[in-house]
């Protein structure tokens, strides 16, 4: 498989997906056609996240459908050279991939070596379920259970910040709640900018800062080129 999963499509105050732009075109390789999959967004018209996408992967002269203007979603997939996938509500995004029967067609493609590329929601579905997303439930999917491209849970836009006068649940506080239900089961909670590359079989952290692992009730540093694949079993 060849996965690209970022956390974020900005990182400070970056442009539209500069943060792994780079990242993008390497995984793409000679792929200049992809197909874009704009279901994680709600406030946003599909038509003008597509633009948004189009617009910042131009320079590298990658042209990008999105999979709503094809009457025939599984047959685009099918079709298609790399699948990208958007960030907003992951909820909604997982919904939608049931809805129109996407899941196993995309675990097929990408099986077979598709290029898959996500960030935030788009990221978070790549992991064996949806139970860590931080995203509001906003609508009700068919399952949690995602397309389990890696054996573990993702959390992107990690942070352990905790503002003055806070006394709601942390971010570290609902994930040692995972790890209460699920302890066998890590997580990786990448923080915004920093991504995971799988190649060749070997998992790899990317960024300019620590990432973590949760497992078993423990949070574990994990450094920028770390090799992960030890969690892929």
């Amino acid at each position: 498989m060849n996965l690209l999963l970022l956390s974020s499509s900005r990182a400070h105050n970056s442009e539209y997906l500069a943060p792994g732009i780079n990242a993008i075109n390497e995984t793409l390789g000679n792929i200049r056609n992809v197909l874009f999959i704009p279901f994680a967004g709600v406030r946003v018209n599909y038509d003008d996240y597509l633009s948004m996408v189009q617009n910042a992967l131009k320079p590298l002269g990658i042209a990008v459908q999105s999979i709503h203007q094809f009457d025939d979603p599984a047959l685009a997939v099918e079709q298609a050279q790399a699948v990208m996938v958007g960030g907003g509500n992951t909820f909604a995004l997982l919904a939608k991939l049931y809805q129109f029967k996407l899941i196993e067609p995309i675990k097929h493609k990408v099986a077979n070596g598709m290029p898959y590329i996500g960030w935030s929601a788009g990221s978070n579905i790549a992991g064996l379920s949806i139970r860590t997303t931080n995203d509001m439930p906003i609508i009700e999917p068919p399952s949690f259970q995602a397309l389990a491209l890696l054996p573990v849970q993702l959390n992107p836009h990690y942070t352990d910040f905790v503002p003055e006068g806070f006394h709601g649940e942390t971010r570290d506080m609902r994930l040692a709640e995972f790890m209460e239900v699920a302890p066998n089961t890590p997580i990786i909670g990448l923080p915004e900018g920093t991504a995971l590359r799988l190649i060749n079989g070997q998992l790899s952290y990317e960024g300019n800062e620590n990432g973590y692992v949760f497992l078993g009730g423990t949070k574990t540093a994990i450094t920028p080129a770390e090799n992960l694949t030890r969690l892929l079993g």
